[in-house]
């Protein structure tokens, strides 16, 4: 089993009661169907998801199977002797534009891996309520959503492998993909490894995302009606949230580490003239409050010039001060911005034939599930074609 937390914790081991340290001789076990479960750990969230494959007791190697489990297991056994693992196509990232493309390859039999990147379920896995994703009047939780798509993926034949790229090579096909001291080998690649929010860097941020600490005023500006909000950063996207913030909230307050802003005239106007948006410069946020009531009720902001600190009472915070694309291990191998982001043609194709990017790497300006859901859809279609186009 591997588990992860929902507040941006690193992946790492966790084995049940009936999984003990044989379980890397293959002695030990049967492990249960492939599903992902949630459950709570200590108070906080938890997600654990169970190995797809049933390994016979006593038995020093996988049994061989018949079917995709045979095959599955076969592979194991392969990589289990240091040899390169081929593959039609391989899906960098586990959210919703990954999951969605695996989908797609997988019902096109294209028998897609998907590697679950460095923050397996995307964003979506730091999520609570989503509201604004088709098909769910009620709202569903960030990672059920996750959960299912990737049970719905896995149905149609996808399999999943913990890790992220260290390693790639994209001069010729097949592509040479390394995941830590695996090297695996590609027709075709989907980079959908998502794009991650700049974060302030304390500890009670990190253990309030999900509970008052938010990225995206789009997906949860809807829950603070009427509440006192606190946006953090000086640039356009800061003034967007903050202008979207104020339909919903009683009052915004933008608090910038710098006495000038780096956002463009007219969206610094536009915050400026609004009635409900307030500013405080040159100011920090030093600590968010409370941890031990898992919400956010005031923070504590620190004058840059004077070293003088203060309280304010806020039912909300949302970092605003930029995303990352996850594309580093890429740089000098495909076409990207300035900033990293992956410029695409013709739809989701790369600059390297063979290559389609989805997702957060290449969007700098939606970063929607359901945007990046559709832009999943279209990778692996072109990906088909290209397969279909160039095989031997």
């Amino acid at each position: 089993m591997r588990e992860f937390g929902l507040q941006g914790l690193k992946p790492r081991l966790f084995w049940g009661a009936y999984v003990v340290a044989e379980a890397t001789t293959h002695k030990a076990l049967k492990i249960g169907p492939g599903m992902l479960q949630w459950a709570s750990f200590g108070g906080a969230s938890r997600g654990i998801y169970e190995a797809s494959n049933s390994l016979s007791p006593g038995r020093k190697t996988p049994g061989a199977g018949s079917g995709r489990l045979g095959r599955h297991r076969a592979a194991s056994y392969q990589r289990a002797k240091g040899e390169t693992l081929k593959h039609k196509i391989i899906i960098a990232g586990s959210g919703c534009a990954g999951l969605t493309a695996a989908i797609y390859a997988a019902r096109a039999d294209l028998q897609p891996l998907v590697l679950d990147g460095q923050e397996p379920g995307g964003q979506l896995g730091l999520t609570t309520m989503v509201e604004n994703f088709p098909g769910f009047p009620e709202g569903i939780l960030g990672p059920e959503l996750i959960k299912k798509t990737r049970e719905q993926a896995e149905r149609f034949g996808a399999k999943f492998k913990s890790g992220a790229i260290t390693a790639v090579d994209l001069s010729k096909r097949p592509f040479q993909i390394t995941v830590g001291k695996e090297k695996l080998e590609a027709e075709a690649l989907v980079i959908a490894a998502g794009a991650s929010a700049r974060m302030l860097g304390l500890e009670s941020e990190k253990m309030l995302l999900g509970h008052g600490v938010s990225t995206c005023a789009t997906c949860d500006g809807y829950f603070y009606r009427d509440k006192e909000i606190l946006v953090v950063g000086g640039g356009d996207t800061a003034m967007e949230e903050a202008t979207f913030l104020t339909k919903f909230a009683k009052r915004v307050t933008i608090a910038h580490r710098r006495n000038e802003f780096r956002a463009t005239k007219i969206m610094l106007d536009r915050a400026r003239a609004n009635p409900k948006i307030a500013f405080l410069m040159p100011y920090v946020v030093e600590e968010i409050h409370d941890v031990a009531k898992k919400s956010v009720e005031e923070v504590t902001l620190r004058n840059r010039e004077t070293n003088h600190t203060k309280k304010i009472t806020v039912d909300g915070i949302f970092v605003a001060i930029g995303h990352d694309p996850n594309t580093k291990i890429f740089h000098g191998q495909i076409h990207m911005d300035d900033e990293g982001y992956i410029l695409t043609h013709d739809g989701p194709k790369a600059s390297v034939e063979g290559v389609f990017a989805a997702g957060d790497v290449q969007d700098r300006h939606y970063r929607q599930a359901v945007t990046a859901a559709g832009s999943g859809c279209m990778a692996a279609i072109e990906a088909e074609r290209f397969l279909e186009t160039y095989k031997e």
